[in-house]
């Protein structure tokens, strides 16, 4: 098998997480990181995505070392999880094994131990961001090692559980299949156990606690699915810091998996108007996806071919070619549709989920259905209205083959899942997994797992356990690792209701 498939599964369930891997914090009674005025603002410009301006600060600062190696370290981390720049980050590199060199030179205390991990994860973050996997797992299994060590020796030291539980819901996230991989190398994850400790990091009294709430919304939502207390808690944190650009693109992220689209545009709107900082190419991506969503075809168009021109990394380019395509599709132009849909195959890589479901479209050789891709797109953005108003159109005519016949099943599940009519999308999710059978098509597994979902909060544990197992039943899909590593976390944090009742 191959063995760096457990490695880009991990960039695709924590790629958006770990952007914001970047806190410590610690009690009143023990080692409370706080940074002086000075090299706080220096953070405050790191966090909010302007480097440079970062940079100035930290070139003059002359207070605590150990304090602006974080910074200096997270600033320029940022820089290449944001840009997937592989030429910045050869300099970056550099710095970073000299940082090392410097800690490892320093009496061991639980400060040198927590730096030396966090650089060592950070740096494991940036290679799965440009694709060296084996460089990858080699750092963040160092990092763990340094973890476990910090943890043995300075028991009550607080800011170790960052780094902790950042690995535990990363390994935790992998699915049941690669697990086997992860042992091999030492490193044991649990999502609950992850979130238990960024928890306590978010409840204590450190000045950075802003941070520990960020990624603990991050995990609620890319992870736990639970998108509307995570856009809500992103909501929280912008009236703290309205202008703050990560949080903004935290808020956007959120705001589209909660198919409240409209909102997403309006926030994509206010980081349009802080026009210095770091670019941020990937907001065009989210841009095309949201007019596409909208039916504002010629701007998404446009939208993904700005992404495209100006995105340093090969990352989500053949998804874009493939949704250049499908604009064009829908907007009646059949030729530019299928100049966009050959562009497509060979462009690119299929690493990010988005890259290999636009792969796996491009092999079928099959147009998509007009109809059922408005339906889909709309009901993803929020647009219930204008789904249901073609939903209603589509006759039998419309669906010759059986896939398209189980899609329309399941896109009528999926509408009256967004509009609250849980009844009918139970008995519509149930037949798009009766019609699934044993078919490559994701529909049947995540019918289950939105049924599992609906149990689950109709307080029905008993069969929200079955239809998350069922979800795990299905073989072949495109969306298998993420459709598995949900079903997985469910079944764990099941697990652990059920042991504390």
């Amino acid at each position: 098998m191959d063995s760096t498939l457990p490695i880009q599964y991990i960039k695709k369930a924590g790629i958006t997480t770990c952007l914001f891997l970047f806190l410590w914090k610690a009690n009143a009674s023990e080692a409370i990181w706080r940074f002086d005025p000075e090299l706080n603002k220096a953070y405050e410009w790191a966090i909010n995505l302007h480097p440079e301006k970062a940079n100035e600060l930290l070139s003059r600062y002359k207070g605590n070392a150990l304090h602006k190696i974080y910074v200096q370290t997270l600033n320029e981390t940022l820089q290449i999880l944001i840009t997937e720049d592989h030429a910045r980050f050869a300099g970056f590199d550099e710095q970073f094994k000299t940082r090392i060199k410097y800690l490892e030179g320093l009496s061991p205390s639980a400060e040198t131990l927590f730096l030396q991990a966090e650089i060592h994860l950070q740096r494991g973050f940036c290679y799965l961001n440009l694709g060296q996997e084996v460089n990858a797992v080699l750092s963040i299994r160092k990092a763990n090692q340094l973890v476990m060590d910090c943890q043995k020796k300075f028991p009550a030291f607080i800011p170790i559980k960052k780094t902790a539980g950042a690995i535990q819901v990363m390994v935790g996230a992998v699915p049941e299949k690669y697990q086997w991989f992860m042992n091999l190398l030492g490193l044991k994850g649990s999502v609950t156990t992850g979130q238990k400790l960024l928890t306590d990091l978010r409840n204590s009294p450190s000045s950075l606690s802003i941070e520990a709430s960020i990624l603990f919304f991050a995990v609620k939502g890319f992870l736990n699915q639970e998108f509307t207390e995570a856009a809500v808690g992103i909501r929280d944190c912008l009236k703290e810091q309205p202008e703050n650009r990560l949080l903004l693109f935290m808020g956007v992220n959120m705001l589209i998996k909660d198919a409240r689209s409209e909102e997403a545009l309006q926030m994509i709107y206010r980081i349009d108007q802080q026009t210095q900082g770091l670019p941020m190419h990937y907001i065009n991506y989210l841009r095309g996806e949201v007019l596409l969503q909208k039916g504002e075809y010629t701007r998404s168009i446009e939208a993904f071919k700005k992404f495209v021109d100006t995105y340093p990394s090969i990352s989500f380019k053949k998804d874009s070619h493939f949704k250049i395509a499908l604009n064009y599709w829908l907007l009646n132009d059949s030729r530019q549709a299928q100049f966009y849909f050959d562009k497509a195959k060979t462009t690119g890589s299929a690493k990010a989920e988005p890259d290999r479901y636009a792969s796996y479209q491009l092999e079928t050789g099959s147009l998509p259905n007009k109809k059922l891709s408005k339906v889909r797109f709309s009901t993803d953005g929020g647009y219930y209205k204008e789904a249901n108003a073609v939903l209603q159109s589509i006759t039998p005519t419309d669906l010759p083959s059986a896939k398209e016949q189980t899609e329309y099943y399941y896109r009528k599940a999926r509408l009256a899942h967004g509009t609250g009519e849980l009844s009918a999308a139970k008995l519509f999710y149930q037949q798009s997994i009766d019609m699934t059978k044993n078919n490559p098509w994701y529909f049947g597994a995540n019918s289950a797992l939105q049924l599992g979902y609906i149990a689950k909060e109709q307080k029905d544990f008993t069969n929200a356990r079955r239809y998350f197992e069922l979800a795990l039943s299905f073989q072949k899909h495109e969306y298998k690792n993420s459709i598995d590593s949900k079903a997985r976390t469910e079944l764990e944090l099941l697990t652990t209701t059920k042991a504390q009742s």
